[in-house]
């Protein structure tokens, strides 16, 4: 089995929930679908979602929920 990189498409501020009060969008170990929403990037105030772009079994991330992050650093691996 071979594991994949999601990797943040911008710099700033990675989300793993869409508000504090509101579960994840994926938790670790979960299936993950291509079109699936797995996260949030905040730049000046501004939040993109951020979709898996992959298939696999599990997401296994790399980062905490509102930690800071810089393009193209991976973000979460899939197991396909």
């Amino acid at each position: 089995m071979s594991k994949l990189e999601i990797k943040s498409p911008l710099p700033g501020t990675f989300y793993r929930r869409p508000a504090p009060d509101q579960p994840s969008f994926k938790e670790d170990g979960a299936p993950v679908a291509a079109v699936d929403v797995i996260g949030l990037v905040e730049v000046m105030k501004s939040f993109h979602e951020v979709q898996a772009g992959i298939a696999g079994k599990t997401i296994a991330f790399l980062v905490e929920d509102a930690e800071p992050v810089m393009a193209g650093q991976p973000i979460a691996e899939v197991e396909e």
